[in-house]
């Protein structure tokens, strides 16, 4: 295990706030990493996709980089616009 692995798993165990934000943290963060992913993918720019979800690219590049309290629809638009569909589970 890594030192920054072990560093995090102690912070957690020591710190509920801690362990609460950062598995808030990481989950935007992966989520933002699969847009961004899917869009890549898609062979489609930030600006390309703005366009086709009538938004701006500053827009696609906060989803992308701080995915954090999107509107399901934001979310559908986006698969939409890159041919594909939202698929939400809960686990």
């Amino acid at each position: 295990m890594s030192d920054l692995r072990v560093y995090i798993d102690g912070r957690k165990k020591r710190d509920p706030e801690f362990a609460e934000n950062y598995d808030k943290g990481f989950q935007d963060f992966k989520l933002g990493v699969m847009l961004r992913q899917a869009r890549e993918d898609a062979g489609l720019t930030q600006e390309e996709l703005a366009r086709k979800i009538s938004t701006k690219k500053t827009a696609i590049s906060r989803i992308e980089n701080h995915a954090e309290d999107m509107k399901l629809s934001t979310l559908e638009k986006f698969a939409n616009a890159l041919g594909k569909q939202l698929t939400i589970s809960v686990a």
